[in-house]
C-alpha cells in the first residue's frame, strides 16, 4: 500500500514537472486576453478536459497503439527517455519547452483566428503534449492499479490546472516572473532524471530482448 502511495505521488510530480502548469498560465492569459471572465473559465474548463481525454486515451490503448505500428514498448521508452529528458533541459535553462508549448507564432495566428482556442493550442499541445502523452503511457504501464494511480494523479493534476488559469492573474501577481522561471528549472531538473530512469529502464529492456534472441 505504501509503495502505490509513492508511486501515485511520483506520478503527480511527474505530470506536475512536464505540464508545468505554472508556465501554462501566461500562455492561458495570453490567449484569453479579449475574452470576459465566463468565456475564459469556459476555455479553461474545455482545455483541461481535452488534456484528461486524450491521456486517458494513450493511457489505456497506448500499448495498442504501439502494435498496430509495430513499435516495442522498449522503443517507446527510449525515445521516451530522451524527449523528456529534452524538454527538461530546456526547461533548466528557465526556457519554455517548444515540444509541449506553442510557438509565438502559433500564439498570434491563434489569437487572430476565430475559432476557439481551448482544444487546440491549450489542450493540445500544451497541456497534453507529446511529453505528458509518452510519460502516461510509461507510467500506465505494470497492471490495472498503476493505470488508476496515473489516471487520477493527471485527473488531480486538472483540475488544480483549471484554478490555476481561472486564478492566473492573480498568481502571476503573488509569484512574479522570476520566482515563475525558478520553477521551471527546479520542474526541469525532475523531468532529466525521470526521463533518464525511462532511458535506463528503455535500456534495459533493449538488453533483455537481445538476450532472449540470442538463446
Amino acid at each position: 500500500m505504501f509503495e502505490k502511495i509513492v508511486y501515485a505521488g511520483v506520478v503527480f510530480m511527474g505530470f506536475s514537472a512536464i505540464m508545468n502548469p505554472f508556465s501554462g498560465v501566461s500562455i492561458f492569459l495570453t490567449l484569453t486576453a479579449n475574452e470576459d471572465e465566463q468565456n475564459a473559465k469556459k476555455i479553461a474548463r474545455i482545455s483541461t478536459t481535452t488534456a484528461f481525454i486524450a491521456v486517458v486515451i494513450f493511457a489505456v490503448a497506448g500499448h495498442l497503439l504501439l502494435d498496430l505500428f509495430g513499435v516495442s514498448f522498449t522503443a517507446l521508452r527510449l525515445a521516451g527517455g530522451i524527449l523528456v529528458a529534452l524538454i527538461g533541459y530546456e526547461m533548466l535553462q528557465g526556457k519554455q519547452s517548444l515540444i509541449n508549448n506553442p510557438s509565438k507564432k502559433v500564439i498570434k495566428k491563434t489569437m487572430k483566428s476565430e475559432g476557439s482556442v481551448a482544444v487546440t493550442p491549450l489542450g493540445i499541445p500544451l497541456l497534453a503534449g507529446p511529453g505528458v502523452i509518452i510519460t502516461a503511457m510509461n507510467f500506465s504501464t505494470g497492471g490495472i492499479i498503476n493505470l488508476f494511480v496515473t489516471i487520477f494523479a493527471f485527473a488531480l493534476l486538472c483540475v488544480i490546472t483549471y484554478l490555476f488559469f481561472i486564478w492566473g492573474k492573480h498568481i502571476k501577481e503573488i509569484i512574479g516572473l522570476s520566482a515563475l522561471k525558478s520553477l521551471t528549472r527546479m520542474m526541469g531538473l525532475i523531468l532529466i532524471v525521470i526521463g533518464t530512469q525511462m532511458f535506463i529502464e528503455g535500456v534495459y529492456g533493449a538488453v533483455q530482448e537481445f538476450s532472449k534472441i540470442n538463446y
